[in-house]
């Protein structure tokens, strides 16, 4: 059963001299109880997309489907089953977290009592600090009294927008272990992340760059059919290696990646790669063969 499905969404912003394209024909499903990644950087057109999915901006063009109604005819109906958490924390900074809780319970004639029980893992973490105000919280009790009121009402379908940017790394572990938590009990879950680690963690991703969907698939699948060897080089002189490893005939790409540049080649050639850098006169020079991720992926989709 599909729960979302967009089609040929588009969007422009600007004026009509200069028009600037937000989306370019945005097309995807989502299966019931999925977990789906939309992932790219700032600028791919990741928060245009959820907005207009969750009805709070109309498109310029194509059609939505999000849990059997249509996002613009059915708005009202989507608003009741969905939960939305924005990129930017958009509570009331002067309730209390016990205040905002109870605040959108009521906005969607429920009670905390009531959906309790959804809630439960994720707010026993933050309520013993239920009288303290929402905008004295850290950032990872932000992010679990929003996950809370987002799901309240007990939605079908959970959009999350950039949950996770801005807080701590044990905070960022956390939050993904709710979210498969939540999976289970089958509530369908859209995620956006500029965080290319995060899309291991989803059933399937849609890779996002410049308004555009570069591939959708399982992030297995994705990894499998890079096909090209792939090598992590690093040496006392890093930019300067970088600058020879680009000048290499048969490199498709190099980037930075941690401790190693990122070398994708376009057939084997190691060991001519190594004499060319090795004639540079690079000291320290190691290569390793390593395997590919999401994040290679991604920058190989922007090169094609």
């Amino acid at each position: 059963m599909i729960s979302v499905q967009a089609e040929n969404i588009t969007k422009n912003y600007g004026t009509k001299k200069a028009p600037v394209q937000a989306l370019k024909g945005i097309s995807f499903e989502v299966k019931k109880g999925e977990l789906f990644g939309i992932i790219g950087p700032d600028g791919a057109g990741k928060t245009s997309l959820f907005r207009i999915l969750t009805t709070l901006l109309l498109a310029d063009g194509g059609s939505a489907v999000v849990d059997g109604c249509d996002v613009v005819k059915d708005f009202k109906m989507i608003r009741e089953r969905v939960g939305y958490m924005p990129g930017r924390f958009s509570l009331y900074h002067d309730l209390s977290v016990e205040e905002n809780l109870d605040f959108f319970a009521t906005i969607f004639n429920t009670s905390v009592a009531e959906n309790y029980e959804l809630i439960k893992d994720i707010y026993v973490q933050i309520e013993p600090f239920k009288k303290r105000k929402a905008g004295k919280l850290s950032g990872g009790m932000k992010q679990k009294l929003a996950l809370s009121c987002a799901l309240i009402h007990r939605p079908s379908v959970l959009f999350l927008d950039e949950p996770t940017t801005g807080v701590d790394a044990v905070s960022r572990k956390e939050f993904w272990a709710m979210l498969k938590s939540l999976q289970q009990k089958g509530i369908t879950i859209l995620v956006s992340t500029p965080y290319m680690d995060e899309a291991a963690l989803c059933d399937k991703v849609a890779l996002m760059q410049n308004g555009s969907v570069m591939t959708i698939d399982s992030p297995q699948n994705i990894v499998e059919n890079f096909g090209k060897p792939i090598y992590g080089i690093r040496a006392a002189n890093m930019l300067h290696l970088l600058n020879d490893i680009k000048s290499f005939p048969n490199v498709e790409n190099a980037y930075p990646s941690g401790i190693y540049h990122n070398v994708v080649m376009e057939t084997i050639h190691l060991e001519e790669l190594r004499k060319w850098l090795n004639n540079k006169n690079h000291d320290g020079l190691e290569i390793v063969t390593i395997q590919p991720t999401i994040e290679d992926c991604f920058m190989a989709l922007m090169k094609s």
